[in-house]
């Protein structure tokens, strides 16, 4: 009778460890929405530097402009309260640092905030791997500011993550 009783305990024992030790199911992970996946591909979890060093370029209306734009760079920083960029040798292109938004429900176009040529202007950006490439167009301006026209044209920018 104590033996039988033993191997029940015993049975017991070994039948609640083997449950206790059962691998658990993980939570299934929420699905990111499509503007979450957008503020990763420019900024990742809080911030991702873009250059032109390392393979980038810069294209505007079908030239080459890589040469005046060589050591730029621009950073996208995001956290639960904004969304802001800075630049460095950006030739007055961009500004320094503002803030950017997304045009649109598509989450594939943002606007920089600023003064220069390119603040307010829709940029579309595709990110392949380690690769950002912005196309926006500088209108020519009505009436006479030669330093809009002198910059006037369709770009793409070819960054590579820093």
């Amino acid at each position: 009778m104590q033996k039988s009783i033993l191997g029940l305990l015993l049975i017991a024992v070994l039948g609640i460890g083997m449950i206790s030790c059962k691998e658990k199911k993980d939570e299934p992970t929420p699905s990111k929405t499509t503007e979450q996946l957008a503020i990763e591909d420019l900024a990742g979890t809080s911030s991702i530097a873009w250059t032109i060093a390392g393979g980038g370029s810069v294209v505007r209306d079908g030239r080459s402009e890589t040469s005046i734009y060589q050591t730029f760079e621009i950073q996208f920083t995001t956290n639960a309260s904004s969304k802001t960029y800075a630049t460095v040798n950006n030739n007055s292109l961009f500004d320094n640092n503002g803030n950017w938004t997304f045009v649109g429900d598509n989450f594939d176009k943002i606007r920089l905030s600023g003064s220069q040529p390119v603040a307010g202007n829709e940029i579309s950006f595709t990110r392949t791997g380690n690769d950002l490439i912005l196309n926006f167009s500088i209108a020519v301006p009505s009436g006479r500011n030669l330093r809009s026209n002198a910059v006037a044209g369709s770009y793409t920018f070819t960054l590579k993550r820093k």
